[in-house]
């Protein structure tokens, strides 16, 4: 292997959950990886300063290797300002409001940084290393605390303008529906979202409904989450089924929406509420066939991410490898 190949990007997949910090040679292969909680309640400066830490850690970790770093890539939650190096708001850091990510990170650790919407970072990775590869046409949608996605369009990353682009959890399907962490209100994500998901089960529990979810969480109504309803799903809780099937048919609603405007090859289904499978895809899926025209929808095939957890930091390492400004936009 040269040298070149020896310099790994230290990729950052930084969400309202979790962020991975992690060290990718252009291969695709991670040299080394680290997860912790992001703790977004406790604000930007403390959330910014353990970030600083991981990445020094990484870069530590690398250059003890023999290997020195190419530069650093975060792939943020929000919505960002490509060119400024900002995330302007980001539903799901509350708080978050025209943050320098990029001066911060790059003026701590000396080292050229790049930043890049953690959804579109997923589908890069996808596109170069997954599911994607192969095709010329791919949409890109995570599933998780929030919903986001990326952009493929004949072989490029598309960002938009400002390199907002994709963000499918905030197109409004409920105009009157519940308010959505963005202030809208009937987005995708308030309605089939994890968040989405625990808070419909919540509701209707303290309604009185009965559910074996309650046991699942020893009646701590602060225990449930989307993945807890979804085991109670699998067990067949009619509860539990009815929410899973509401965020199915809304997902549906929105995948029909990208089928018309977009006509896809291919949509990959990331994020950890793609790990609800068929439970989640089958009648999703079925949504597209009924709403969406009939030859896009027959062209399109809707597969899983392959990449896991590690699509973002992979994509993030794409995207300063070979996607970053000055450097085209294929790979």
């Amino acid at each position: 292997m040269t040298a070149d190949k020896l310099q790994p990007v230290i990729a950052v997949d930084f969400g309202g959950t979790k962020t991975i910090v992690a060290a990718v040679l252009p291969d695709s292969k991670i040299v080394s990886r680290r997860f912790y909680l992001t703790r977004a309640e406790e604000g930007a400066r403390e959330v910014i300063k353990r970030l600083v830490s991981a990445v020094s850690d990484s870069i530590v970790q690398v250059k003890s290797k023999g290997m020195a770093p190419a530069g650093i890539g975060i792939g943020v939650a929000g919505v960002l300002d490509i060119t400024r190096g900002t995330v302007t708001t980001s539903p799901n850091l509350p708080g978050w409001r025209n943050v320098p990510i990029k001066e911060i990170v790059a003026a701590r650790s000396g080292l050229n940084t790049f930043l890049i919407n953690d959804a579109s970072a997923a589908a890069l990775g996808e596109y170069c290393f997954g599911a994607g590869q192969g095709r010329s046409n791919m949409l890109y949608i995570t599933v998780s605390t929030g919903i986001g996605g990326g952009i493929i369009i004949n072989g490029e990353l598309y960002s938009g303008a400002s390199g907002c682009a994709g963000e499918w959890g905030h197109m409004t399907l409920e105009p009157n529906g519940p308010q959505c962490h963005c202030g809208n209100f009937g987005c995708l994500e308030a309605l089939a979202a994890g968040w989405a998901i625990t808070r419909e089960a919540v509701t209707r529990m303290e309604k009185g409904e009965s559910s074996s979810i309650a046991e699942l969480v020893d009646g701590r109504a602060d225990s449930i989450t989307a993945e807890v309803v979804a085991n109670a799903a699998r067990k067949g809780d009619r509860l539990a089924c009815e929410i899973v099937a509401k965020a199915a048919n809304y997902l549906g609603i929105g995948l029909a929406n990208l089928v018309n405007i977009f006509n896809p090859e291919l949509i990959v289904i990331g994020g950890g509420l793609s790990k609800m499978g068929n439970m989640l895809l089958k009648p999703a899926k079925q949504v597209i066939k009924e709403r969406a025209f009939r030859l896009p929808a027959r062209t399109v095939r809707i597969v899983r991410a392959r990449l896991g957890s590690n699509a973002g930091i992979i994509g993030v390492a794409a995207y300063v490898f070979n996607y970053r400004p000055g450097r085209g936009v294929r790979a």
